[in-house]
């Protein structure tokens, strides 16, 4: 699934392909939010470690899950 993060102070936002479920993603931001932790940690599908601090949280978009890539295009 793709999730955008808008962080404060930022010109771009981050984006990545997760492959959590929305409710899993939902509940990560939801405890980084309420201050359980502080910092927003998220894997890509590629294993990626993508950190946070939830203090500068602006917005997380959460988008459908990915379609399944089919073709002869660059991997």
């Amino acid at each position: 699934m793709e999730v955008k993060i808008g962080v404060q102070h930022a010109p771009r936002e981050i984006v990545l392909e997760s492959g959590q479920t929305a409710d899993e993603v939902e509940a990560i931001v939801a405890d980084a939010l309420s201050g359980k932790s502080q910092l927003l940690s998220l894997v890509d599908e590629h294993g990626r470690k993508i950190l946070v601090p939830a203090d500068r949280l602006a917005y997380i978009e959460l988008g459908e899950p990915a379609p399944r890539k089919v073709g002869f295009g660059a991997l």
